[in-house]
């Protein structure tokens, strides 16, 4: 009786989605061209509905499925679901705080090589850790992180390498997973913002000790909010879901009990004897879950995402093929060798001695309902927030000041209809005609 109650609801939930994608239009400069946003169907919603009732409101099967998926489509061993990609970096960061892992742990004050060109929560971490941050500049083109002088950056302190995949293109990986390895500093990578990118035919996300995903609406794909982390480590792993779950030193999954067999048998800390191990704590963590609501619509979203990676690099490319014409007035993206970016926008770089400036060009594009934005914070050490902090310059960051100040970047996402890229196209066409 109860499934056939609910194959009514899926059936009725998919004539209301269908009801809406029926009204869906676009009025080119009436109606907005997005930078990004979810792009979904009727099987996103029914899956979303059916955990609604199930009405187990924390992670349940869903969640276990999901990771299981995203472990087997990266080629990584554990993943494990959380509340944001920015939580998932700061589990990332925190983990290697950890006392079990001995020497290696990270202590306040060991530095940790990133770049201040970027997402506020790939730097967060490292400060909410009482880390300090060692700057490195970034490649104009690429606007990833100048690999070839990480390695004379190292100082005696240095114990991490923590650096993004900027807008989806993957950083010189095969230079900077070497030096990590030389030098026996963690490697991790924020892969939130592209997940599908692949660097010598393997996904970006693999490489690191730990590696991170975000699943907010503007990423590749989404549960409206969420992240992951990923490891090969058992004990990093480990590490990981301790300071997700509050930092307890049980590893039961929510609603289970007993599952190390020994939970009233186990002696940590100054605790009596038998204490319940579902009680012990052994980091001082957080509750960064993810329910399983969010999980069934990852499920269904992941099952896209070769089309969605897709769709991103076709965009892409049709966007380079247009601004070539007008290489002269801007830099272009650039793409390391071996690297396949699973786009997440298309950055342009206004030269210096360009017409025209970039407020020029993103005020002609925002007035006409195409949507632009910055690379984030731009130099974050130049934003209030980081105005006091702790940090150590590798070199002067003129490239990270130079896309503070002259770089946007538009929208590949998969929701761009062919009718709403000719209109971009035409519009590039357009402001750039009074320059030729």
């Amino acid at each position: 009786m109860e499934e056939e109650i609910r194959t009514e609801i899926r059936k009725k939930v998919s004539e209301i989605y269908k009801l809406r994608k029926s009204s869906e239009t676009f009025h080119p400069g009436q109606d907005n061209v997005n930078y990004a946003g979810r792009v979904y169907d009727e099987k996103e919603m029914i899956s979303l509905v059916d955990s609604s009732l199930d009405f187990w409101l924390t992670a349940g099967r869903y969640a276990d499925q999901l990771e299981k998926e995203l472990s087997k489509f990266l080629g990584v061993k554990h993943c494990l679901l959380t509340n944001s990609g920015s939580s998932a970096n700061l589990l990332a960061v925190s983990a290697l705080t950890s006392p079990k892992l001995g020497d290696r742990r990270l202590l306040p004050g060991d530095e940790v090589i990133t770049t201040a060109c970027g997402f506020p929560t790939t730097l967060n971490p490292i400060l909410q850790n009482q880390l300090k941050p060692v700057f490195v500049d970034v490649e104009l083109g690429s606007y990833n992180i100048q690999a070839d002088i990480v390695e004379e950056t190292i100082s005696e302190k240095t114990k991490a390498i923590c650096i993004p995949h900027t807008l989806g293109n993957p950083f010189n990986l095969d230079k900077i997973s070497k030096i990590a390895k030389k030098h026996h500093l963690w490697l991790i990578e924020d892969n939130c913002d592209a997940l599908g990118s692949v660097y010598n035919k393997q996904y970006t996300g693999s490489f690191g000790d730990l590696s991170t995903l975000s699943f907010y609406p503007a990423h590749h794909i989404t549960m409206g909010e969420g992240g992951a982390i990923l490891t090969n480590h058992t004990l990093l792993k480990e590490i990981v879901a301790s300071f997700r779950d509050w930092g307890r030193d049980c590893w039961c999954d929510p609603g289970h009990d007993d599952t190390c067999g020994r939970r009233f048998s186990w002696k940590l800390g100054s605790l009596p004897y038998g204490y319940d191990h579902k009680y012990i704590y052994s980091h001082i963590g957080y509750n960064l879950k993810v329910t399983d609501m969010q999980a069934a619509v990852g499920l269904r979203q992941l099952e896209k995402l070769p089309d969605f990676i897709r769709s991103r690099r076709k965009n892409f490319d049709i966007l380079h093929k247009v601004f070539l014409d007008y290489e002269n007035h801007l830099v272009l993206p650039q793409i390391a060798e071996g690297a396949e970016p699973s786009w997440f926008g298309f950055p342009i770089l206004v030269r210096d001695d360009a017409p025209f400036n970039r407020n020029d060009i993103v005020n002609f594009f925002e007035n006409r309902k195409i949507a632009t934005r910055m690379l984030f914070g731009g130099n974050l050490i130049r934003q209030p927030a980081y105005e006091d902090i702790d940090f150590r310059l590798a070199d002067s960051l003129e490239n990270t000041d130079l896309v503070m100040n002259n770089l946007f970047w538009i929208g590949v996402y998969p929701g761009i209809t062919d009718e709403k890229m000719d209109y971009v196209i035409s519009m590039i066409r357009k402001f750039f005609k009074e320059f030729q």
